[in-house]
Protein backbone atom coordinates (compact mmCIF):
# COMPACT_ATOMS: atom_id res chain seq x y z
CA UNK A 1 0.00 0.00 0.00
CA UNK A 2 1.47 3.28 -1.36
CA UNK A 3 0.43 5.65 1.90
CA UNK A 4 0.96 9.74 1.70
CA UNK A 5 0.94 11.57 4.67
CA UNK A 6 -0.73 15.38 4.60
CA UNK A 7 -0.03 17.14 7.69
CA UNK A 8 3.44 16.43 9.09
CA UNK A 9 3.07 17.69 12.33
CA UNK A 10 3.62 15.47 15.57
CA UNK A 11 0.99 13.07 14.83
CA UNK A 12 1.62 13.02 10.66
CA UNK A 13 5.42 12.22 11.36
CA UNK A 14 4.64 10.02 14.63
CA UNK A 15 1.79 7.73 12.61
CA UNK A 16 4.07 7.96 9.63
CA UNK A 17 7.28 6.21 11.31
CA UNK A 18 4.90 3.68 12.63
CA UNK A 19 3.68 2.77 9.47
CA UNK A 20 6.95 3.02 7.87
CA UNK A 21 9.21 1.22 10.18
CA UNK A 22 6.06 -2.37 10.10
CA UNK A 23 7.12 -1.68 6.03
CA UNK A 24 4.99 1.04 4.53
CA UNK A 25 5.56 2.49 1.71
CA UNK A 26 5.28 6.11 3.76
CA UNK A 27 5.55 9.05 1.66
CA UNK A 28 5.71 12.65 3.81
CA UNK A 29 4.45 15.99 2.86
CA UNK A 30 6.79 18.33 4.80
CA UNK A 31 7.13 21.85 5.33
CA UNK A 32 9.33 23.40 7.88
CA UNK A 33 11.15 19.75 8.97
CA UNK A 34 12.02 18.88 5.12
CA UNK A 35 15.65 19.56 4.96
CA UNK A 36 16.35 18.15 8.43
CA UNK A 37 14.47 15.29 7.39
CA UNK A 38 15.53 14.63 4.04
CA UNK A 39 19.32 15.23 5.50
CA UNK A 40 18.72 13.03 8.30
CA UNK A 41 15.48 10.80 8.30
CA UNK A 42 13.46 11.03 11.15
CA UNK A 43 13.56 10.44 15.08
CA UNK A 44 10.99 9.34 17.13
CA UNK A 45 11.84 9.38 20.82
CA UNK A 46 8.89 7.58 22.67
CA UNK A 47 7.85 6.12 25.77
CA UNK A 48 7.56 3.13 23.90
CA UNK A 49 11.55 2.96 23.00
CA UNK A 50 13.04 5.38 20.70
CA UNK A 51 13.80 4.80 16.87
CA UNK A 52 15.69 6.19 14.19
CA UNK A 53 14.45 5.96 10.45
CA UNK A 54 17.51 6.94 8.40
CA UNK A 55 15.73 7.49 4.96
CA UNK A 56 12.39 8.89 4.59
CA UNK A 57 10.59 9.81 1.07
CA UNK A 58 10.01 14.03 1.66
CA UNK A 59 8.41 16.03 -0.79
CA UNK A 60 7.72 19.44 -0.78
CA UNK A 61 4.77 19.43 -3.12
CA UNK A 62 2.19 16.52 -3.33
CA UNK A 63 2.55 16.66 -7.41
CA UNK A 64 6.20 14.93 -6.75
CA UNK A 65 4.51 11.99 -4.68
CA UNK A 66 1.51 10.99 -7.28
CA UNK A 67 -1.53 9.34 -6.29
CA UNK A 68 -1.62 6.81 -3.58
CA UNK A 69 -3.77 4.16 -2.08
CA UNK A 70 -4.18 6.23 1.17
CA UNK A 71 -4.09 9.95 1.94
CA UNK A 72 -3.45 10.51 6.02
CA UNK A 73 -4.61 13.89 6.72
CA UNK A 74 -3.45 15.53 9.95
CA UNK A 75 -3.47 18.85 9.28
CA UNK A 76 -4.27 21.60 12.01
CA UNK A 77 -8.09 22.09 10.60
CA UNK A 78 -7.66 26.30 10.79
CA UNK A 79 -5.58 25.03 7.48
CA UNK A 80 -8.20 23.31 6.09
CA UNK A 81 -8.89 25.79 3.32
CA UNK A 82 -5.67 24.40 1.82
CA UNK A 83 -6.59 21.05 2.37
CA UNK A 84 -8.31 19.97 -0.85
CA UNK A 85 -5.51 21.57 -3.02
CA UNK A 86 -2.70 19.36 -0.84
CA UNK A 87 -4.80 16.47 -1.28
CA UNK A 88 -5.97 16.65 -5.11
CA UNK A 89 -2.65 15.40 -6.99
CA UNK A 90 -2.45 12.43 -4.08
CA UNK A 91 -6.09 11.30 -5.56
CA UNK A 92 -7.54 8.38 -7.64
CA UNK A 93 -10.49 6.71 -8.57
CA UNK A 94 -9.34 4.11 -5.66
CA UNK A 95 -7.74 6.23 -3.25
CA UNK A 96 -8.65 5.86 0.26
CA UNK A 97 -8.93 9.78 2.75
CA UNK A 98 -8.42 9.90 6.08
CA UNK A 99 -8.79 12.56 8.13
CA UNK A 100 -7.24 11.90 11.72
CA UNK A 101 -7.81 15.70 12.45
CA UNK A 102 -9.68 17.10 15.27
CA UNK A 103 -13.42 18.36 15.80
CA UNK A 104 -16.13 18.04 13.38
CA UNK A 105 -16.50 19.35 9.98
CA UNK A 106 -13.45 17.61 8.23
CA UNK A 107 -14.64 14.96 6.36
CA UNK A 108 -17.84 17.00 5.32
CA UNK A 109 -14.61 19.12 3.90
CA UNK A 110 -13.39 16.39 1.78
CA UNK A 111 -16.77 15.63 0.43
CA UNK A 112 -17.74 18.66 -1.17
CA UNK A 113 -14.74 17.90 -3.49
CA UNK A 114 -14.26 14.05 -3.51
CA UNK A 115 -16.63 11.13 -3.54
CA UNK A 116 -18.01 10.41 -0.03
CA UNK A 117 -17.43 6.93 -0.56
CA UNK A 118 -13.97 7.31 -0.34
CA UNK A 119 -13.35 9.43 2.97
CA UNK A 120 -12.94 7.88 5.93
CA UNK A 121 -12.26 9.67 9.64
CA UNK A 122 -10.47 8.38 12.81
CA UNK A 123 -10.19 9.78 16.36
CA UNK A 124 -6.49 9.86 17.14
CA UNK A 125 -5.60 9.63 21.12
CA UNK A 126 -2.17 10.57 20.95
CA UNK A 127 0.17 12.51 23.37
CA UNK A 128 2.74 14.25 21.42
CA UNK A 129 4.87 16.91 20.34
CA UNK A 130 7.28 18.33 17.96
CA UNK A 131 10.84 18.21 19.20
CA UNK A 132 14.12 19.65 17.22
CA UNK A 133 13.59 19.19 13.81
CA UNK A 134 13.09 16.08 12.02
CA UNK A 135 12.16 14.86 15.53
CA UNK A 136 8.38 13.86 17.56
CA UNK A 137 8.58 13.10 20.67
CA UNK A 138 5.84 10.29 21.32
CA UNK A 139 4.77 10.82 25.43
CA UNK A 140 2.29 8.11 25.48
CA UNK A 141 -1.39 6.65 24.18
CA UNK A 142 -1.24 6.64 20.64
CA UNK A 143 -4.64 4.54 19.75
CA UNK A 144 -7.07 5.37 17.02
CA UNK A 145 -10.48 4.60 16.32
CA UNK A 146 -11.66 4.89 12.51
CA UNK A 147 -14.88 4.31 10.65
CA UNK A 148 -16.80 5.02 7.19
CA UNK A 149 -18.26 8.84 6.70
CA UNK A 150 -20.78 7.12 4.64
CA UNK A 151 -21.50 5.26 7.94
CA UNK A 152 -21.55 1.35 8.60
CA UNK A 153 -19.03 -1.14 9.82
CA UNK A 154 -16.98 -1.79 6.79
CA UNK A 155 -14.39 -4.77 5.71
CA UNK A 156 -12.38 -1.59 4.65
CA UNK A 157 -12.26 0.05 8.34
CA UNK A 158 -11.20 -3.20 9.76
CA UNK A 159 -8.48 -4.11 7.00
CA UNK A 160 -6.83 -0.19 7.78
CA UNK A 161 -7.36 -0.93 11.58
CA UNK A 162 -5.37 -4.08 11.03
CA UNK A 163 -2.77 -2.32 9.48
CA UNK A 164 -2.19 0.41 12.21
CA UNK A 165 -2.21 -2.83 14.88
CA UNK A 166 0.35 -4.46 13.05
CA UNK A 167 2.47 -1.19 12.94
CA UNK A 168 2.50 -0.87 16.85
CA UNK A 169 -0.95 1.36 16.64
CA UNK A 170 -3.74 -0.13 18.90
CA UNK A 171 -6.54 0.71 16.37
CA UNK A 172 -10.44 -0.23 15.91
CA UNK A 173 -13.26 0.30 13.46
CA UNK A 174 -16.30 1.59 14.46
CA UNK A 175 -19.89 1.82 12.71
CA UNK A 176 -20.34 5.05 14.16
CA UNK A 177 -18.14 7.83 13.20
CA UNK A 178 -20.02 10.09 14.33
CA UNK A 179 -20.53 9.02 18.09
CA UNK A 180 -16.45 8.72 18.22
CA UNK A 181 -15.85 12.21 17.25
CA UNK A 182 -18.17 13.53 19.97
CA UNK A 183 -16.45 11.12 22.58
CA UNK A 184 -13.07 13.02 21.49
CA UNK A 185 -15.04 16.29 22.11
CA UNK A 186 -15.87 16.06 25.32
CA UNK A 187 -11.79 15.53 26.23
CA UNK A 188 -10.79 18.46 23.86
CA UNK A 189 -13.68 20.61 24.73
CA UNK A 190 -12.65 21.18 28.39
CA UNK A 191 -8.81 20.06 28.33
CA UNK A 192 -7.55 21.92 24.87
CA UNK A 193 -9.25 25.76 25.61
CA UNK A 194 -8.63 25.31 29.30
CA UNK A 195 -4.92 24.84 29.07
CA UNK A 196 -4.43 27.27 26.40
CA UNK A 197 -6.59 30.21 28.41
CA UNK A 198 -4.35 29.47 31.73
CA UNK A 199 -1.37 28.41 30.67
CA UNK A 200 -1.35 25.50 32.93
CA UNK A 201 -1.02 21.59 31.67
CA UNK A 202 -3.74 18.70 32.35
CA UNK A 203 -1.97 17.78 35.72
CA UNK A 204 -2.27 21.52 36.89
CA UNK A 205 -5.63 21.81 36.08
CA UNK A 206 -6.86 18.61 37.65
CA UNK A 207 -4.92 19.42 40.86
CA UNK A 208 -7.49 22.03 41.74
CA UNK A 209 -10.91 20.72 42.95
CA UNK A 210 -12.73 23.62 41.74
CA UNK A 211 -11.20 23.51 38.13
CA UNK A 212 -11.67 19.58 38.15
CA UNK A 213 -15.40 19.80 38.98
CA UNK A 214 -15.79 22.43 36.18
CA UNK A 215 -14.16 20.21 33.94
CA UNK A 216 -16.84 17.91 34.91
CA UNK A 217 -19.11 19.97 33.66
CA UNK A 218 -18.14 21.10 31.04
CA UNK A 219 -17.65 17.42 30.22
CA UNK A 220 -21.25 17.06 30.79
CA UNK A 221 -22.68 19.39 28.56
CA UNK A 222 -20.57 18.11 25.36
CA UNK A 223 -22.31 14.66 26.53
CA UNK A 224 -25.38 16.07 26.35
CA UNK A 225 -24.99 17.85 23.09
CA UNK A 226 -23.36 14.66 21.29
CA UNK A 227 -26.49 12.45 23.00
CA UNK A 228 -28.71 14.81 21.05
CA UNK A 229 -27.35 14.12 17.34
CA UNK A 230 -28.89 10.79 16.80
CA UNK A 231 -26.20 8.51 17.84
CA UNK A 232 -26.42 4.73 17.29
CA UNK A 233 -25.84 4.40 20.92
CA UNK A 234 -25.94 7.18 23.52
CA UNK A 235 -22.78 8.28 25.18
CA UNK A 236 -22.98 7.13 28.99
CA UNK A 237 -21.91 10.20 31.00
CA UNK A 238 -21.95 8.24 34.67
CA UNK A 239 -19.32 5.59 33.27
CA UNK A 240 -17.36 7.59 30.37
CA UNK A 241 -16.38 10.66 31.98
CA UNK A 242 -14.93 9.22 34.88
CA UNK A 243 -13.01 6.94 32.84
CA UNK A 244 -11.78 10.08 31.22
CA UNK A 245 -10.70 11.76 34.07
CA UNK A 246 -8.67 8.55 35.53
CA UNK A 247 -6.91 8.61 31.62
CA UNK A 248 -5.89 12.17 32.16
CA UNK A 249 -4.75 12.05 36.33
CA UNK A 250 -1.97 9.57 34.34
CA UNK A 251 -0.94 12.25 31.83
CA UNK A 252 1.74 13.65 33.80
CA UNK A 253 2.04 17.54 32.79
CA UNK A 254 0.48 16.87 29.62
CA UNK A 255 0.40 19.97 27.51
CA UNK A 256 -2.57 19.47 25.01
CA UNK A 257 -1.76 21.07 21.07
CA UNK A 258 -4.39 23.96 21.94
CA UNK A 259 -2.44 24.91 24.37
CA UNK A 260 1.02 24.20 22.89
CA UNK A 261 -0.09 26.59 19.87
CA UNK A 262 -1.59 29.14 21.76
CA UNK A 263 2.59 29.25 23.44
CA UNK A 264 3.91 29.71 19.88
CA UNK A 265 1.84 32.51 18.55
CA UNK A 266 0.07 29.92 16.51
CA UNK A 267 -3.87 29.83 15.06
CA UNK A 268 -6.52 27.67 17.20
CA UNK A 269 -8.87 25.39 16.05
CA UNK A 270 -11.90 26.65 17.09
CA UNK A 271 -13.91 26.54 14.50
CA UNK A 272 -13.89 22.40 14.53
CA UNK A 273 -13.68 22.13 18.19
CA UNK A 274 -15.99 24.49 19.47
CA UNK A 275 -17.79 26.69 16.45
CA UNK A 276 -19.06 23.70 14.77
CA UNK A 277 -19.95 21.51 17.95
CA UNK A 278 -22.07 24.81 19.23
CA UNK A 279 -23.88 24.73 15.90
CA UNK A 280 -25.29 21.16 15.71
CA UNK A 281 -26.18 21.53 19.53
CA UNK A 282 -28.48 24.71 18.72
CA UNK A 283 -29.81 23.20 16.03
CA UNK A 284 -30.79 20.06 18.65
CA UNK A 285 -32.27 23.12 20.87
CA UNK A 286 -29.46 21.81 23.47
CA UNK A 287 -27.31 24.40 25.39
CA UNK A 288 -23.65 24.69 26.16
CA UNK A 289 -23.18 28.20 28.33
CA UNK A 290 -19.86 26.87 29.40
CA UNK A 291 -18.66 25.33 26.23
CA UNK A 292 -19.89 28.90 24.54
CA UNK A 293 -18.55 30.89 27.20
CA UNK A 294 -14.84 28.44 26.64
CA UNK A 295 -15.04 29.60 23.26
CA UNK A 296 -16.07 33.44 23.21
CA UNK A 297 -12.77 33.80 26.19
CA UNK A 298 -10.76 31.81 23.39
CA UNK A 299 -11.71 33.83 20.40
CA UNK A 300 -11.14 36.89 22.06
CA UNK A 301 -7.25 35.42 22.94
CA UNK A 302 -7.60 35.05 18.95
CA UNK A 303 -8.30 38.93 18.53
CA UNK A 304 -5.70 40.05 20.54
CA UNK A 305 -2.73 37.77 19.16
CA UNK A 306 -4.22 38.96 15.54
CA UNK A 307 -3.96 42.48 16.60
CA UNK A 308 -0.34 41.87 17.93
CA UNK A 309 0.26 40.54 14.92
CA UNK A 310 -0.52 42.87 12.82
CA UNK A 311 1.56 45.86 14.85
Amino acid sequence: MRIAIVGAGALGLYYGAQLQRSGGDVHFLLRRDYAAICADGLRVESVDGDFHLPKIHGYSRSEEIGIVDLVLIGLKTFANAQMVGLVRPLVGPQTVLLTLQNGLGNEDCLAAAFAPEQIMGGIAFLCANRGAPGTVRHLGEGRIRLGEFCGGLSSRAEKLAALFTAAGVPCQAVADLNRARWEKLVWNIPFNGLCALTGKDVTELLADHCVRAEVVALMTEVVAAGNAQGLTEPIDPDRFIPRLIEMTDKMDHYRPSMMLDRLAGQPLELESIYALPLRAAGQKGVSLPRTAFLHALLSLGEKAHLATAVK
